[in-house]
């Protein structure tokens, strides 16, 4: 059956749990291929919830649109990947926001320079897609960047953060000439204190963007510790290595209670200063374990009557 077809009752939602309302409001990632494992996202994620999709390099820009016209379709909001060095030319990065907004309705979008090394045109960062001046026009409400707590080797090979602060700096300027919102979302980490106090600065030198946490899903230790490695996690990697070493959790599977729970303890401290205002979910473990966890907080679906 199609969209309209009759939905499962989504589980009792258990009792809100001490993080639910630090993470209420979160937002999800989600590929394409990994979507087509979702029979409904309905029965795993509260309506409205923004749901974020990853373009890895290579993946048909049909299939992009596809996955997000089903998500608005299912009640939620669409955050598509508009990866710079991805995009060979403005025609195609003109066609993209055209499909996005005629047949899913998008008018969100996180602009990021991507994953590869080598540009596939004339674009390779984030700043030089929104100079284009495209998601304005079209009339996109929300528009998200990158942010690298622990740093990023694709922008600052020598290992500092000064690429990647000018840039924050420009974005920052940008947010006065866009009628868009502006936030910055992170990649995920393991460690609250470097985070904090990465997030303090930003706001020490100026840079007053919205800032969301990227928290990595339940999964099990080794996936965790491979995409940190891929992804480029640095110092808080350190937090998974202890409990590799640790013989009775090794066999466990990683949860980001304590990492949450650390973040929402210091949030509390300062409740007039906090300078992170949301958490983003990679569900590294796979959607439905991240949805299984957050019920267990007491962030299930509301039930249906």
């Amino acid at each position: 059956m199609g969209l309209l077809q009759f939905r499962k009752r989504a589980p009792l939602a258990a009792t809100p749990g001490p993080l639910a309302e630090f993470v209420r409001g979160y937002s999800m990632e989600v590929m394409p291929r990994t979507a087509e494992k979702i029979a409904d996202f309905r029965e795993l994620l509260p309506q409205g919830t923004r749901v974020y999709i990853a373009h890895l390099d290579g993946t048909p820009i049909e299939d992009m649109v596809a996955t997000a016209a089903r998500l608005r379709a299912e009640g939620f909001e669409p955050m598509p990947h508009f990866p710079a060095r991805s995009i060979p030319d403005r025609t195609t990065l003109a066609d993209w926001i055209d499909r996005y907004r005629g047949e899913a309705d998008v008018r969100q979008a996180l602009v990021l320079a991507g994953g590869i090394p080598t540009p596939r045109g004339a674009f390779h960062c984030s700043m030089q897609l929104l100079e284009t001046g495209l998601f304005d026009a079209a009339g996109f409400d929300r528009l998200h960047v990158a942010g690298h707590p622990e740093g990023s080797r694709d922008i600052d090979a020598d290992g500092s953060d000064r690429l990647v602060m000018e840039a924050l700096h420009w974005k920052q300027a940008f947010n006065a000439r866009t009628d868009a919102e502006m936030a910055i979302v992170t990649q995920f980490a393991f460690e609250a204190e470097p985070v904090i106090a990465w997030a303090d600065r930003l706001r020490a030198e100026g840079v007053d963007l919205p800032i969301h946490i990227g928290v990595a899903g339940p999964a099990k230790l080794q996936t965790l510790v491979k995409f940190a490695i891929a992804c480029g996690v640095g110092p808080s990697l350190k937090v998974l290595q202890r409990r590799a070493r640790d013989v009775s959790k090794l066999v466990l599977p990683f949860t980001p209670d304590e990492f949450l729970t650390d973040l929402a303890t210091a949030a509390a401290r300062r409740p007039d200063d906090f300078p992170i205002q949301g958490m983003h979910f990679f569900p590294l473990g796979g959607i439905k374990t991240n949805a299984a966890w957050l019920a267990e907080h007491g962030l299930a679906p509301a039930q249906e009557s």
